[in-house]
């Protein structure tokens, strides 16, 4: 056997040392990532008035230590990745329940435990978790299979668990991301458009129910964004402010740590969920498109590994992190610009956060992972075998 032949071999039975699969890593992806964690770091500055204190600095060590994860994550057994995939989905599960019971109330929500060296979010953990545990269902399950209501019973019930557990924090924002995720990977899997056109319709038709159900401020948070100036001074303050903001960058932007509505304080939460429109306004339209540009290089890396693995694991795997890395900034962004109601959803890798931050780089991780162990063999076992 040629010595290619031999290392294809070891790579499809998945037996290479920890040195050949930090070598199989795609390190320009890794590039990319530094890329929008420096744009990120910049802003974080900016927002800050010219101090690395205190939100640059934290980040970047904090997206240190993401790097570490991301690496650990890539170079273990995608086989153990998928055998424990259920153990992950309901370990996030018990947190959200622990939240919801005796979690840090922040900002009007529920969202964090106080860890003490951070405050955990396990919503956002839970946007890993529904794909690893949708990935492990699927994987294996034929298209036949899938056609069956019953098959489906179960996957529906995973995703709506957890969405009805951050829905009560409330988290409007993360448990749509968690549900729109879900439905990719369910569509990649192979469900029928018809199935969820009918649920789109049961939705639609629940709509009365939601609404009596949300809380008074997202209530004002939906009527704000059909009709900004009903609150100019209230709840529309935000968003009218981000979008002058918005426009006043122009196509060049007013120059770094130059922009007035940020630096002057008319621009809320300018470190977290606005941080986009602050980076608009300082670098302007060009600016914007390039930081767009960054984030659809890593889904064409995502979409690429996901269509490069030859086990369904990781190609349900590959494309779920990817498409909820879509929504991400899609969300956030739309929010921004009042195309959306305003949610809480961070930009990746931009605003300031620890758990967010953590998440993505151990999503990235797992993206990295499905790259590293892309031509192992893997038993086709679906549903709940081997828990």
């Amino acid at each position: 056997m040629s010595d290619m032949g031999f290392l294809t071999a070891r790579l499809r039975r998945g037996d290479m040392s920890a040195t050949e699969k930090m070598w199989q890593i795609s390190w320009s992806f890794v590039f990319w990532l530094c890329c929008i964690a420096c744009v990120g770091f910049a802003m974080l500055y900016s927002a800050a008035h010219g101090s690395w204190t205190p939100w640059a600095l934290p980040q970047i060590a904090r997206f240190g230590v993401g790097l570490g994860i991301l690496v650990v994550v890539a170079l273990i057994d995608i086989r153990l990745i998928m055998r424990y995939a259920y153990a992950f989905y309901f370990m996030v599960v018990i947190l959200l329940v622990i939240v919801d019971v005796k979690g840090v109330i922040g900002g009007g929500a529920q969202r964090w435990l106080d860890l003490g060296v951070i405050n955990l979010q396990p919503s956002e953990l839970m946007k890993a978790g529904i794909v690893l545990a949708l990935a492990r269902y699927f994987q294996g399950v034929s298209l036949e299979d899938i056609g069956n209501p019953l098959v489906l019973a179960i996957p529906l019930a995973l995703v709506g668990v957890p969405f009805a557990l951050i829905l009560l924090q409330p988290d409007l924002g993360t448990a749509g991301v968690v549900l729109m995720g879900a439905t990719v990977m369910m569509f990649l899997a192979g469900v029928r458009i018809w199935k969820f056109i009918g649920l789109g319709i049961a939705g639609l038709a629940a709509i009365p129910i939601a609404w009596s159900m949300l809380h008074e401020y997202q209530q004002n948070r939906v009527l704000t964004f059909l009709n900004p100036e009903r609150d100019p001074l209230g709840a529309g303050y935000h968003i009218l402010q981000s979008k002058i903001a918005l426009g006043s960058g122009g196509l060049f932007g007013k120059g770094f740590m130059q922009g007035t509505q940020s630096h002057l304080n008319f621009l809320p939460e300018r470190q977290t969920d606005f941080i986009f429109t602050m980076l608009a306004e300082e670098m302007g339209m060009v600016g914007a498109l390039a930081l767009i540009a960054l984030y659809v290089i890593i889904m064409i890396y995502g979409f690429a590994i996901a269509f490069r693995a030859r086990h369904q694991f990781g190609r349900l795997l590959a494309a779920g992190i990817t498409s909820t890395l879509f929504f991400y900034f899609f969300i956030n962004m739309a929010m921004v610009m009042g195309l959306i109601p305003v949610v809480g959803v961070p930009l990746p890798l931009i605003s300031y956060g620890g758990t967010a931050l953590f998440n993505l780089m151990f999503c990235a991780g797992l993206l990295m992972n499905v790259w590293v162990h892309r031509d192992v063999q893997m038993a086709a076992r679906g549903g709940f075998s081997d828990l």
